[in-house]
């Protein structure tokens, strides 16, 4: 067994094992469907080289509507979460095949454009609950088995969809396909001499991210039972973007890394700066609880200046380096 394999064994019997070290399992669902979304939006943006500011409309569709199949029509779990993915998939495909007419930055702002549409319609559409959402989803069973009303039961349920939706995303890199999206980000005008169609293979990517971040979406609204305008800003699109940044831009691992930082910050900052303040006696961290943007602004500064390639990338140039050193 190499390292990479070993690692994700460790990772994975360390992720089961969360619950068992008195975490609150709600706090690491919430991390493993961002890192989740995270590492969809980095299939789209760290291997294919397409940035989507809108990447957050799929998150929310998908959450709206696996939450409203799930409570309005009564579908089982597994199939009102198969709906989410679904409707993500079909609304990515709608977008792509617009947004893939355009490269660059006029690419970025059609998705944004057509994200913030579907904002809209979420704020005004009667099914959506408006500014209050859509609350009271019944978690239900799985399968007509495993009942979700339990946080014990409904964690590895998540941890078995982040798996699921990891190994997708990992198969799909170290695939042919995969390296044609490669070759794409490295130099589209190659590929396109080689013989490949490039739109076509943007649009596939595209669909897939989008179908993974519904997946994300819907697992969020499990989690919550609810499902809210939140998940469908361009703020949460910014947020994705700065979790993949922040972990390592094209790497497998870095999301996850950059999930776990965001998720963290965004609900323990208050309590970091409350020790803080005890260990170095300064009241002004007393106040980091009330200041979460500026906190996470300052790391994404911070990660820019020092560690262009996010955490994980730098790491990973480290260790090339250190290895060259001693061969």
């Amino acid at each position: 067994m190499n390292r990479q394999k070993l690692g994700y064994v460790l990772a994975l019997i360390f992720l089961a094992a969360v619950p068992l070290m008195g975490v609150y399992p709600v706090f690491v669902m919430k991390i493993m469907c961002y890192a989740l979304f995270a590492c969809a939006f980095n299939l789209l943006l760290g291997f294919t080289g397409l940035l989507s500011f809108g990447h957050a409309a799929f998150l929310g569709s998908a959450a709206y509507a696996s939450g409203h199949a799930i409570k309005m029509w009564g579908f089982p779990t597994e199939v009102g979460l198969a709906f989410g993915v679904l409707v993500a998939g079909v609304l990515g495909l709608a977008m792509g095949a617009l947004a893939i007419r355009r490269s660059g930055i006029y690419f970025a702002m059609i998705t944004l454009a057509l994200s913030q549409m579907v904002f809209f319609f979420f704020l005004q559409a009667n099914f959506t609950g408006g500014e209050d959402g859509l609350q009271g989803v019944p978690r239900g069973t799985l399968f007509g088995l495993i009942d979700l009303k339990n946080d014990l039961n409904l964690y590895y349920v998540v941890m078995a969809i982040f798996v699921f939706g990891y190994f997708i995303i990992w198969r799909t890199v170290h695939s042919p396909f995969g390296q044609v999206l490669k070759a794409i980000r490295e130099n589209e005008a190659r590929a396109t001499s080689l013989g490949y169609d490039v739109d076509r293979f943007k649009l596939l990517a595209f669909v897939l991210s989008a179908m993974l971040a519904g997946l994300a979406g819907s697992t969020k609204m499990l989690i919550f039972v609810s499902a809210t305008l939140s998940d469908a800003t361009w703020q949460m699109s910014g947020l994705v973007i700065l979790m993949t940044l922040i972990g390592g831009l094209g790497t497998l691992v870095g999301p996850v890394i950059g999930a776990f930082i965001v998720v963290l910050l965004e609900n323990k900052v208050g309590e970091i700066g409350a020790m803080l303040t005890s260990w170095t006696g300064i009241e002004w961290f007393q106040r980091l609880g009330e200041s979460v943007s500026i906190v996470i602004g300052l790391i994404f500064v911070i990660c820019v200046l020092a560690f262009r390639r996010g955490i994980v990338g730098e790491l990973g140039a480290w260790y090339e380096r250190r290895k060259a050193i001693r061969s």
